[in-house]
């Protein structure tokens, strides 16, 4: 058994108090079992002094795409359709295994330094095993899955498939790493979204989900131009058409939903599907402005992701943190959504859309040890006297902040320093995967 202590830290709990306390945590291999003053460090195997450091449970990014993390910076100032036709799929097309393995390497990287500790991935067609092996070795928490495309227009053809084709692939994946190191690694189907997906993939896909009793990741209502899309193939909007199909229920994370009309909201809460609101990219792609907080209202579950890289351009819980909670403010008033109600969508709340609330999203004795130690004694997060913690978290604080990462019981970053992500072979390797994808994809 491996024991690590943490000593006198101020712990944001997120439990159902919300209590915030000062003390110790002690876990044992991938677990928090004890929290409180002056535990006993006699048998810890390493002892960590958190004194004027903040401990919160580590960020849950419920809309990513770790394949797009090499495309940063190379899809900027288009609107969805054409960010995609023009720039995403046709370098989504040219990934090989290596370029797949480094992009997602890189974006996991990101992500552990900014105190992200569980994600929901989405990949591309091909070579997903290799993403599912950088996931493996960085030891992050993650649902994955390949993108399912068995229609569409302007699609390149590296990225069309074959219905039959894309069932079996990836109920082969979910074979091989739905499970994977005693759970930390799960499946999600991932058809990207109604315009790229036939009606028998999306009905399969149900059945699939319900047989394997795993989540459902996918795109809905993010577009204008591609709800209008939707219309015309299908007579219906976005999640009435997924509603009609059987898949809107408890195992559907929905990304975006943007633009909803009160019968989707209506399908939304009483189906019980996640929303994963993503502000950074809805801005950048001029997407729209989500109505997060009648959702909350309604109470459904909503939770946050940064979306991926190019759309971004980064993916930094911080960045959408702030994001989530400033820009209502202008339309529904200054408390309309306080920093509390975004932290809890960056933690318990993604938790709760992962199906994991009971393991991962606070910091509680018998949950898994994910979290993030913060230093926060610096010029942009003081004066720290009767300063709400959370506030300082969610307005105050960057990414830079972030000095420890562990997940499932292992730090996987000390002191800034990355333990799972070789930087100095990243960096390079990233480079060079993504000059041979833009000559490959005839984007220079």
């Amino acid at each position: 058994m491996t024991t690590i202590l943490i000593k006198d830290a101020q712990i944001v709990t997120m439990n159902r108090n919300g209590d915030i306390i000062t003390g110790d945590i002690l876990i044992e291999n991938d677990r928090i079992t004890a929290i409180g003053p002056d535990l006993n460090p006699a048998h810890a195997d390493k002892i960590i002094n958190a004194k004027n450091r903040t401990i919160i449970p580590g960020f849950i990014q419920t809309h990513i795409h770790l394949c797009q993390t090499l495309f940063r910076g190379k899809g900027d100032d288009l609107e969805l359709m054409d960010w995609l036709k023009k720039r995403i799929w046709p370098l989504e097309a040219s990934h090989d295994e290596e370029s797949i393995y480094y992009s997602a390497m890189l974006g996991i990287g990101e992500l552990i330094q900014s105190g992200t500790t569980t994600i929901v991935d989405m990949e591309t067609v091909h070579h997903t095993d290799f993403a599912f092996q950088a996931i493996a070795e960085s030891g992050i928490r993650a649902l994955s899955g390949k993108v399912m495309m068995d229609k569409g227009d302007e699609v390149p053809f590296a990225l069309q498939e074959n219905t039959t084709d894309s069932l079996q692939q990836s109920v082969d994946l979910l074979e091989k790493w739905n499970g994977h190191d005693d759970g930390r690694i799960q499946y999600a189907f991932s058809p990207r979204f109604v315009i790229s997906c036939t009606e028998e993939l999306l009905r399969e896909v149900r059945n699939l989900s319900e047989q394997y009793n795993v989540k459902v990741h996918t795109h809905a209502s993010e577009n204008l131009g591609e709800i209008e899309i939707v219309q015309a193939e299908t007579g219906m909007r976005n999640v009435v058409y997924l509603d009609h199909l059987g898949l809107a229920n408890e195992r559907l994370i929905l990304a975006h939903c943007i633009w909803l009309d009160e019968q989707e909201k209506r399908i939304i809460h009483e189906r019980g599907v996640h929303v994963s609101h993503c502000p950074g990219s809805n801005l950048k792609l001029a997407s729209g402005i989500a109505e997060t907080p009648e959702m909350l209202g309604l109470d459904i579950s909503v939770s946050l992701g940064a979306d991926g890289a190019p759309c971004n351009n980064n993916l930094d819980m911080f960045n959408e943190m702030r994001l989530a909670a400033l820009i209502q403010k202008p339309v529904h008033g200054p408390t309309a959504m306080n920093a509390q109600t975004v932290f809890r969508m960056a933690t318990i709340g993604g938790a709760r859309a992962v199906g994991m609330s009971d393991e991962i999203g606070s910091l509680e004795v018998g949950k898994k040890a994910d979290l993030a130690i913060l230093d926060l004694n610096n010029f942009h997060t003081y004066p720290s006297y009767d300063v709400d913690p959370i506030s300082r978290i969610v307005y105050s604080a960057t990414r830079a902040d972030v000095e420890t990462t562990i997940i499932n019981g292992r730090i996987v970053m000390e002191n800034r320093i990355l333990r799972t992500v070789d930087k100095d072979i990243v960096l390079p390797e990233a480079n060079r995967s993504i000059q041979r994808l833009l000559k490959r994809a005839n984007l220079r």
